[in-house]
């Protein structure tokens, strides 16, 4: 987590957990981005860590936990162009949890 790279090597890692389905170790790598939001503060990757997080919960069965977290993360876009398409994917993904 340096000045330059932010969370990039963090985020890319945890996206690699993922493709692999390695949900533990995604979930690990994404919340060291939402534990050190002061790193970079507004940096896009943050509200994407989120997302990841959710994902690699419920790739881990945790589907109450997932659900919280999409949720979260669908509150904290409310304002956001409902045509984005990570928000129309993650609205999708959400409500088959419910």
């Amino acid at each position: 987590m340096g000045t330059t790279a932010e969370f990039s090597p963090i985020y890319c890692r945890a996206v690699a957990y993922q493709r692999e389905k390695d949900a533990a170790n995604a979930a690990i790598e994404f919340q060291r981005i939402i534990d050190h939001r002061g790193v970079s503060p507004t940096s896009e990757l943050y509200p994407l860590a989120v997302l990841g997080m959710a994902r690699a919960l419920e790739m881990s069965g945790d589907r109450t936990r997932s659900r919280n977290v999409y949720e979260a993360f669908l509150n904290s876009w409310t304002d956001a162009d409902p045509d984005t398409p990570v928000l129309r994917e993650a609205k999708a993904e959400s409500s088959k949890l419910k």
